[in-house]
């Protein structure tokens, strides 16, 4: 077995396929290749498979990311025809609508640079303006407190690795002390809070796998994972912010979207209300040549 291998786990019946980022003598450091998950397992327990991954659960969750992009793209065409049908009720026949548009920026911080670049190119792919860093997740708040005023997002993610430590027994679920690194999404959620605390002048996504749902929120975000303390998608954040950035400042998010076409589902991410990003400009921008200048307002 070398580092790069595809892997399952046979203790848990291969329900994930992962990627060996490390080996020692009897044990390997090993990485979910669609989930977001880091652990530690004996190299006894792991099965080698093929480059194309073969778990149940992963195969399902190449469909179900399939079936969200196209959603997403599919919401994307019809924003845009709302938009046109919109300004064409205000303008005549004859003059025809431009407008040019402004989704909200994203700031993504992922303790995962494979992730991160996954997101990336999703956010280029659906036309979502995004910065992205990859940060360790302890790093996250003082990175914050740095890029917030550089960048002025309307979006952050704030996500990478997070679990239950379960070497600690007993554990209590309710307690930030049993998760790898739930209270380091707390205090980066805390700085942005800090720095915007209105809900909707700033949307917080936080958050990864098993992560403590009800601290992240109580901290400030306005989605995060996980209700059921289940497995995330890799792409589960990106695609709560890709609805944010182009659901209208007048609309508030369709909760049963986020809850229910996630890839990861209701268990997997939640959230309050929140208005979107999105804005509308007049005129299209290639007619601002056009526009005539009073000299005396100048």
């Amino acid at each position: 077995m070398n580092i790069g291998d595809l892997v399952v786990r046979k203790s848990y019946g291969g329900d994930v396929t992962f990627r060996v980022e490390g080996l020692q003598s009897d044990a390997a450091v090993i990485k979910g290749t669609e989930f977001r998950l880091l652990a530690d397992s004996p190299v006894n327990d792991l099965i080698q498979v093929p480059y194309e991954p073969q778990s149940a659960k992963t195969r399902q969750a190449h469909i179900k990311a399939h079936q969200t992009l196209s959603r997403l793209q599919q919401n994307r065409m019809e924003q845009a025809e709302r938009n046109r049908e919109g300004l064409m009720q205000e303008w005549t026949a004859q003059q025809e609508p431009a407008y040019f548009e402004m989704p909200g920026k994203v700031l993504h911080l992922d303790g995962d640079p494979n992730y991160l670049k996954k997101s990336m190119n999703l956010y280029e792919q659906l036309r979502v303006p995004a910065e992205g860093q990859y940060v360790h997740e302890s790093a996250m708040a003082d990175t914050l407190y740095r890029l917030l005023p550089k960048v002025r997002p309307d979006i952050v993610v704030i996500t990478g690795h997070d679990g239950v430590l379960k070497t600690r027994q007993p554990y209590d679920l309710y307690s930030l002390g049993s998760y790898k690194n739930s209270q380091n999404f707390v205090s980066a959620i805390q700085v942005a809070r800090q720095y915007e605390r209105h809900l909707d002048a700033l949307t917080i996504i936080a958050g990864a796998c098993q992560s403590h749902f009800e601290a992240l929120l109580r901290a400030g975000a306005n989605f995060a994972s996980s209700p059921g303390r289940i497995l995330i998608h890799a792409l589960d954040p990106v695609y709560v912010a890709a609805k944010a950035s182009f659901t209208s400042v007048r609309d508030t998010l369709n909760m049963n979207d986020i809850l229910h076409n996630t890839i990861s589902g209701i268990q997997g991410v939640g959230g309050v209300e929140t208005k979107g990003s999105y804005r509308v400009g007049l005129p299209g921008l290639n007619d601002l040549s056009t526009l005539k200048v009073n000299p005396s307002a100048v």
